[in-house]
């Protein structure tokens, strides 16, 4: 065992040190320290010490040494879990590295399903993992209509709470003064439920919020947040939204940053606040909260914050918030935030024109890390730039990382396609530009399972690779031989955007089916659409021959072998755009949520198949309009 001085100083006088893992020849003395969060056990928060210099330093050891860092948490992964039921069948309690690169095959979810679900009738731990499974987190992906659930060990935590660390000190390089404020985030939990042998299951983020590693942070000047911890573990998320808009609003000339962890989240605590303005207004006014906020913890954490009526304050928002358009608001009443934090990668970036909306443009759109219920992953070393040229670094120290090269640029792999074990590419041998589907092996018994998203390499930071996020693996819509993926369907979108745009309107939200009740069948999408006209600009009314045009739009953005199944083989119908009157996604978020996704990690599907949330959405249709021609196709 060997600690540096930095090392040594993440302890207190007399507290157990955990086992630190060195490389041996492989890293120079002053790199070990890095480790420590990957390894450590029985540590608690302030023994984690982490300050924005030594966390950057210790960055830049840990990506300088990629491979090594790469090759010690395999043989870590290996020693601890060698003797679970799983690797032992088909490595034989061997920690030999080749061994498992030979023996132990790539899998998806439905090969790991069954352990997850002995562990949770109460089946013991060890035959999955080495360490005891102390929650299964509920991920925003699904197997046969089911949430997947994620194998986590309480050491987890640590690495969670580790790239959290990078974040601030990796800001504080491009924006000063961040110390100076507060941060108004929208965080939510989602009630948890129990297996039947009493595992928690719950959201990755849920997890979190609950933890000592979160409620017992140390306070220092940049996790200063405007809502109190009980206001953010409210489950119930509208009257969370409520208090935490409230407590914003209150604190809105020391409020630096703005954000919640995806965009969606973010916009639709807006739309609540376009709602609920008025009652908002009401209770800074008289100093007393609303009477529908009924959650007692909740009325108990704001009294501090309306313990005086505050007339001036609510009038000060009631002149901004009563103004005709809504465009620019965030900056108006939060004139001191530098920037809006939140996913806008993969799907997430449809919701970039609104959010330019309502910051009219003048706010940075900040993306500071990829993340996922499965592992953490890497962060955003350069987060001012466009979010649409976001990479991440992945960090060697979160897991074993692998990828499967995609051919032919970016064609996918089917769940059941077998991905042999010797085309598998390790972290730092991937190549800038190329496409992979990455794969990872954690501590906590997931062993080459493919997590589903496709990165794109687009360079390195020292010796890590930076991948830009491209789309998840399982999104599709098929009719006939066509298969169109998330991205494909996403661009495609985003291309019938413009002529929205150009007339004043924003697309709000969209997801997608399949109709095969008419033959042949046809894609469908589902459209909310806002108007930006201001005052008294008149809009260009939005006719049937705009929403065709946009169904044409769409088609011709589609790949050759749709294309070729609508305009030769007719296999395919007309491409079907279908209006949904305001706030039909609330409700399709309302309704999903309700059955068990986190509004944390709730995500729009971009497509739905069946069931209540299709009848949903067919029940707030407002118009329906179909392509009135072919796309263009040649042999």
């Amino acid at each position: 065992m060997c600690l540096s001085d930095h090392a040594l100083s993440h302890y207190k006088r007399g507290a157990q040190a955990p086992e630190i893992v060195t490389l041996s020849h492989c890293l120079p003395l002053q790199s070990r320290s890095i480790f420590i969060s990957s390894f450590a056990s029985n540590m608690d928060e302030h023994k984690l010490g982490y300050k924005g210099n030594d966390v950057l330093q210790d960055l830049e050891i840990l990506t300088m040494n990629a491979k090594a860092a790469q090759e010690l948490i395999l043989r870590k992964i290996l020693e601890k879990n060698h003797g679970t039921e799983y690797l032992n069948k088909f490595m034989n309690g061997s920690t030999d590295i080749s061994a498992f690169k030979s023996q132990v095959p790539v899998v998806t979810y439905d090969v790991v399903q069954p352990y997850i679900a002995r562990i949770a009738a109460g089946e013991p731990s060890s035959i999955l993992c080495g360490e005891q499974i102390v929650e299964l987190l509920r991920s925003s992906g699904t197997s046969r209509g089911e949430p997947r659930l994620m194998p986590s060990i309480s050491e987890d935590l640590y690495r969670r709470t580790y790239l959290y660390s990078l974040i601030m000190p990796i800001m504080n390089k491009y924006i000063r003064g961040l110390g100076e404020g507060k941060a108004m985030y929208l965080l939510f939990v989602k009630a948890e439920t129990l297996t039947n042998a009493g595992i928690p299951v719950r959201s990755v983020l849920t997890s979190y919020y609950k933890s000592p590693h979160f409620l017992h942070r140390k306070h220092d000047l940049y996790n200063k947040y405007t809502g109190p911890d009980e206001v953010i573990l409210c489950p119930e998320s509208e009257q969370s939204m409520y208090c935490q808009l409230l407590c914003g609003l209150v604190e809105r000339q020391h409020v630096l940053r703005l954000g919640a962890v995806f965009a969606s989240a973010f916009l639709r605590s807006i739309s609540f606040l376009e709602q609920h303005w008025c009652d908002l207004v009401s209770d800074i006014r008289i100093g007393q909260l609303s009477s529908n906020i009924t959650n007692s913890t909740c009325r108990l954490a704001i009294q501090s914050f309306l313990a005086l009526p505050n007339p001036e304050l609510a009038d000060e928002i009631e002149a901004i918030c009563s103004s005709e358009s809504w465009k620019g608001i965030l900056g108006k009443l939060w004139p001191n935030v530098k920037y809006i934090e939140a996913v806008l990668t993969g799907t997430m970036a449809q919701y970039i024109p609104m959010l330019e909306f309502y910051s009219d443009g003048k706010i940075p759109l900040v993306c500071t890390m990829y993340a996922s219920s499965e592992s953490y992953f890497g962060v955003n070393l350069r987060p001012l730039c466009s979010p649409k040229d976001v990479s991440y670094t992945i960090l060697p120290n979160m897991a074993y990382f692998e990828f499967i090269p995609l051919e032919d640029g970016r064609k996918l792999i089917e769940d059941d396609e077998v991905v042999e074990n010797d085309t598998l590419v390790s972290l730092v041998d991937v190549k800038v530009g190329c496409y992979y589907e990455l794969v990872v092996t954690t501590f906590s018994g997931l062993y080459r399972y493919r997590v589903g998203d496709v990165l794109q390499v687009t360079g390195f930071y020292n010796r890590a690779p930076q991948f830009k996020f491209i789309c998840r693996r399982n999104v599709i819509l098929s009719v006939d031989s066509d298969k169109t993926n998330e991205e494909d369907l996403h661009n495609s979108v985003t291309r019938a955007k413009e002529i929205l745009e150009n007339r004043n309107y924003l697309l709000l939200e969209y997801t997608s089916c399949t109709d095969t009740s008419t033959v042949p069948g046809h894609y469908v999408l589902f459209w909310e659409i806002k108007s930006t006209c201001e005052g008294a600009t008149p809009c260009v009314p939005l006719d049937a021959q705009i929403l065709e045009s946009c169904c044409i739009a769409v088609e011709e953005a589609l790949d050759y072998v749709y294309r070729r199944c609508r305009a030769h083989d007719r296999s395919i119908g007309p491409l079907e755009i279908r209006l949904v009157e305001a706030g039909a996604f609330d409700d399709l978020m309302d309704l999903l949520v309700s059955q068990g996704s986190s509004i944390n990690q709730y995500k729009t599907p971009r497509c739905i198949e069946s069931g209540p949330a299709l009848k949903l959405l067919n029940s707030r249709v407002t118009g329906s309009f179909f392509s009135p021609r072919d796309p263009e196709w040649t042999v």
